[in-house]
């Protein structure tokens, strides 16, 4: 009997690690400031049909309006209430657009703001997104409702009220983030009524969360509330499925908070990831291609099937918080399509790319200026619709990632090669490498300064194979390279160090 409650109990803890996505699909998308009704049309046009496995969005919840600076994308970040109402749209929008999506097997993932709610300055009084009222200074927050007795004050001991020192754990926790009014989680009624908001999400349908903020929260507060979810819809999960928990905490090292005091609640965000790769694929520093040979744990990571990760997130590709100018975004194409498809092909941790939209940049001394500007805005601050241009590009100053050939078909690579081993590695010493997953697919890479040529064992079954970077599979032939695989395995390669994309990636779904 002792055996099978231990057993339950684990069986609990560790689905809150499975993302619960329809099997086959394997890598999720942030559609960051979307608007639910555009999200919806995505999932029934794009995402389902491109076998995208689910999707995060912006937080749901009411937060407060700040007109100065004009409507930043941060004020998502400051809730004032869990009403379901944003400039992303209103409650029955959002139970409208997780319904669709989940009808053509794309997860939706909520981004959970629950360590706190909005800051001290606050512009407070119905300055909000659903017109609740509030009052900041007085932490009085009636729509929810929560008061000056549901915040951490009491238990902050720096003379500002904020995070001074990063090196003390207990200031990191109990004490405001840069001025955000810090909850009390381990008071049971604060616990409830996260959990009811959280549980009414779970009710629409969506499949988990991210936990934004949780390294300024207790591991052990954060598991209480994860403890009073319920389990997910049945309409599209199966019965006792509970929900997906992946926890925001920075960790590059050298404070006294780490990554290990979370994996035991859900899986966790590997910030080295994305810092890292891009030292690599920048050649910084004398970083080679051939190093990331022994890739993930090898590199001091946490366990795989314990990480999500990602090239780059709405923080990092405004220089905010860990990887600064090693992070690679969409305003370096050429080497973040590189980035992104070595992330697709290597089996390390859950994988998640980033959507993002256009911003007017102002570089000043490393800073961009603008790195505050929100979604592209109508002139009366509403969001505008994510509109399809005739070549599948996004317009209105949407730049849709997902929707790039290359990362669109790399997604797909991913899903073929779900469940194989990483296998026949090659490398040239230098900026060349290839591998493989098992018999399903192989990617090679060229960053060196000179073309690469090469006769490679790729495990593949014989045949001519389409390369999805250049193009794909089209009728009875290729629209872009192909590669042929003779009986023993092997393809010759070859890459210009010149090339738009350096790099072919092959699988056994794009095999004429």
């Amino acid at each position: 009997m002792r055996t099978l409650i231990l057993l339950t109990l684990l069986g609990a803890c560790w689905a809150q690690f499975d993302p619960n996505v329809q099997s086959g699909r394997t890598a999720i998308v942030h559609l960051f400031e979307w608007r639910w009704a555009d999200i919806a049309a995505e999932c029934e046009r794009y995402l389902g049909p491109n076998g995208f496995a689910g999707l995060q969005v912006s937080p749901p919840n009411e937060n407060a309006v700040y007109y100065d600076p004009w409507r930043p994308w941060w004020e998502r970040y400051q809730p004032i209430s869990y009403k379901i109402c944003t400039r992303s749209g209103n409650e029955q929008e959002f139970q409208d657009m997780v319904a669709r999506c989940n009808d053509v097997g794309v997860r939706v993932y909520v981004d959970g703001v629950i360590n706190h709610m909005c800051g001290a300055g606050g512009p407070g009084g119905t300055q909000s997104t659903c017109g609740s009222t509030y009052y900041p200074g007085k932490e009085d927050f009636p729509a929810v409702p929560f008061s000056s007795w549901d915040f951490n004050d009491g238990k902050c001991y720096t003379g500002s009220g904020n995070i001074e020192n990063y090196q003390d754990a207990t200031q990191v926790r109990n004490c405001r983030l840069v001025g955000l009014l810090d909850l009390a989680l381990e008071k049971d009624y604060v616990r409830g009524k996260v959990a009811e908001y959280m549980n009414k999400l779970i009710g629409y349908g969506v499949a988990g969360f991210r936990l934004d903020a949780a390294k300024h929260m207790w591991p052990g507060d954060i598991q209480a509330i994860v403890n009073k979810l319920n389990n997910l819809n049945t309409r599209w999960f199966s019965g006792g499925a509970k929900p997906f928990i992946f926890q925001e905490v920075i960790d590059l090292g050298g404070e006294p908070i780490t990554v290990n005091e979370y994996t035991g609640i859900g899986r966790v965000t590997e910030f080295k990831y994305g810092q890292k790769l891009g030292y690599i694929i920048r050649r910084w520093n004398g970083e080679k291609l051939s190093y990331l040979k022994n890739w993930g744990e090898g590199w001091g990571f946490m366990a795989s099937g314990k990480a999500l990760v990602f090239v780059d997130n709405h923080d990092t590709q405004r220089g905010h918080g860990p990887g600064g100018a090693s992070v690679l975004t969409f305003w370096d194409s050429r080497l973040y399509k590189i980035a992104i498809g070595f992330m697709l092909a290597h089996p390390y941790g859950f994988a998640r790319v980033m959507s993002s939209y256009n911003w007017p940049r102002d570089i000043q001394n490393g800073q961009d200026k603008n790195d505050w500007v929100g979604p592209p805005a109508n002139s009366d601050g509403s969001t505008k619709p994510v509109t399809i241009n005739a070549d599948s590009t996004c317009g209105n100053g949407w730049v849709c990632e997902h929707r790039w050939r290359q990362i669109r078909n790399m997604v797909k690579f991913r899903n073929v090669a779900d469940g194989q081993a990483f296998a026949n590695w090659w490398d040239n010493g230098s900026n060349q490498i290839a591998f493989g997953r098992g018999n399903k697919a192989f990617i090679v890479i060229n960053l060196d300064d000179w073309q690469l040529d090469a006769t490679l064992q790729t495990g593949l079954p014989a045949g001519t194979y389409c390369d999805v970077i250049s193009g794909q599979k089209e009728g009875s032939g290729c629209s872009g390279i192909s590669v042929t695989v003779g009986g023993d395995g092997k393809a010759r390669f070859q890459i210009s160090n010149s090339a738009e994309d350096p790099f072919i990636a092959i699988h056994v779904d794009n095999k004429l």
